[in-house]
């Protein structure tokens, strides 16, 4: 039985830079595919379609239904993935009245989903982190087998447990948000780019705006995957993102407000909304 989340859409924006994360593409999208009734909507950005070639393939394999993917493709011939370019283009092209910034990476308890979920349609949150701050994170060392047994065996996580580490959880992985605020609160800070701060900024930036951010004590799964540039402290915008932070966190409400405010890519998004 399918749970009902068709008043979200989960946006994934992707690079598949490696086999594992074409591997956890896959695994995330067919485990939010079978267990809810919701939009997936992916967005690559790339020199070529791995999702297409690769992925969807193995997707249709396993799933019965697709009819809440959508994908699609922009080429570039970049090195460096700017998530938070494509999150924007996903937030404002996304129809429902939640939204999730989701990592292909991460999986989460299927209550997780349905209580952050449940949290915003009922006005109790505004924002939402579907895991703790802490020891809540398993680091899983995943291959090709493991996954095959979780996606054969009703998703069961304690097949994921088999090969995880417990770590720490904080700012990532995905967060539910009430589309209208996510917009309001400035949409992703896009002077960020590739592999930065921005998880922090999210999180303090909702937070200082006085918005209600809601976190559930429950665990994350994080499907490892080979570093690059953009997924890690190898990033060669990493010193521009770090300045960008640290102006960021000296900002209060006003001062914030005024200046996500008056980006320009922030006032183009709006614009065009109108």
């Amino acid at each position: 039985m399918k749970h009902d989340l068709s008043k979200a859409t989960f946006i994934i924006p992707i690079k598949i830079e490696s086999d594992d994360r074409l591997r956890n593409v896959i695994t995330s999208i067919c485990f939010l595919l079978d267990n809810f009734d919701t939009t997936v909507m992916v967005k690559e950005v790339d020199d070529q379609s791995r999702f297409v070639t690769e992925a969807l393939p193995q997707i249709l394999e396993f799933c019965d239904n697709i009819d809440g993917l959508l994908h699609s493709f922009e080429h570039t011939t970049s090195p460096s993935f700017h998530r938070q370019r494509v999150l924007n283009d996903m937030i404002m092209e996304a129809k429902t009245e939640i939204v999730v910034n989701y990592d292909c990476d991460i999986l989460l308890p299927v209550s997780s989903y349905i209580g952050a979920y449940n949290s915003i349609l009922e006005n109790k949150t505004d924002v939402v982190y579907p895991y703790g701050d802490g020891q809540y994170q398993y680091r899983v060392h995943a291959d090709d087998e493991l996954v095959s047994d979780f996606l054969s065996n009703d998703f069961d996580f304690s097949i994921l447990e088999k090969k995880s580490t417990k770590y720490d959880s904080k700012y990532g992985f995905c967060q539910f948000f009430n589309r209208e605020i996510y917009i309001e609160g400035g949409l992703e800070n896009e002077n960020f780019v590739a592999y930065a701060p921005e998880d922090v900024e999210r999180f303090y930036r909702f937070n200082t705006l006085g918005y209600t951010v809601g976190r559930m004590n429950t665990y994350v799964y994080h499907l490892e995957h080979e570093r690059t540039p953009n997924s890690w402290f190898t990033n060669p915008h990493m010193n521009e993102n770090n300045i960008e932070w640290e102006k960021v966190q000296k900002m209060d409400k006003d001062t914030l407000k005024k200046y996500i405010t008056s980006q320009d890519y922030y006032k183009q998004r709006i614009d065009g909304q109108e």
